[in-house]
């Protein structure tokens, strides 16, 4: 594997995901041959969806081709979660400006920071239902009432039923890791002869 740290092996094009806390680097080359980036300057800005905070960053002249680089300490900073980006290029001379792609990327988390839940939501709430019905059998009142207040409790089927809800998520998301990351699920039934 080459050195990633060395910026002539940067890869080509954006990535997909950044870990938060990593360098983040790579090139584009394609534009080189219709914005010279002696007179041109490449940039990018992006936001999580849904959000008002956006990061931006700029791509350094390489003559061949325009590099980005993000240093550590600036995407450690940068809120784990699903952005959209656009690609703009922007003529020096008069500071004209043309978006020429969008696209998104992922920000995962970075699994030092102990202060960082990484479950997906399916896990969380599969955790919190499996809790609930652990402690359920010992406080089982459906209902009560308290100075005219009164509350009701999902019932035991209830709960189960979204336990289950949540286990097949769970169970679904691990086989699109799985797929991805071209390991074999537990569905997957291996056989030597």
């Amino acid at each position: 594997m080459a050195n990633l740290f060395d910026q002539t092996n940067a890869p080509e094009g954006e990535p997909q995901e950044i870990i938060a806390g990593d360098l983040l680097q790579f090139k584009i080359t394609s534009l080189v041959s219709d914005y010279d980036p002696s007179s041109y300057t490449l940039t990018y800005t992006a936001r999580i969806n849904g959000q008002q905070d956006e990061i931006q960053f700029t791509a350094s002249d390489q003559t061949s081709y325009y590099l980005v680089s993000v240093a550590s300490n600036v995407t450690g900073t940068w809120a784990p979660g699903e952005y959209s980006y656009q690609q703009e290029i922007i003529r020096n001379s008069d500071s004209a400006r043309l978006v020429l792609k969008r696209g998104s990327f992922k920000v995962l988390a970075d699994l030092d920071n102990n202060a960082v839940d990484n479950r997906t939501h399916a896990q969380i709430m599969l955790a919190k239902l499996e809790s609930l019905l652990h402690g359920k059998a010992d406080k089982d009142v459906a209902n009560y009432t308290i100075a005219g207040r009164s509350l009701t409790k999902l019932s035991f089927q209830e709960i189960l039923d979204a336990r289950n809800f949540y286990k097949a998520e769970v169970n679904r998301e691990k086989a699109e890791l799985d797929a991805k990351y071209g390991r074999k699920g537990s569905s997957t039934i291996q056989v030597r002869f």
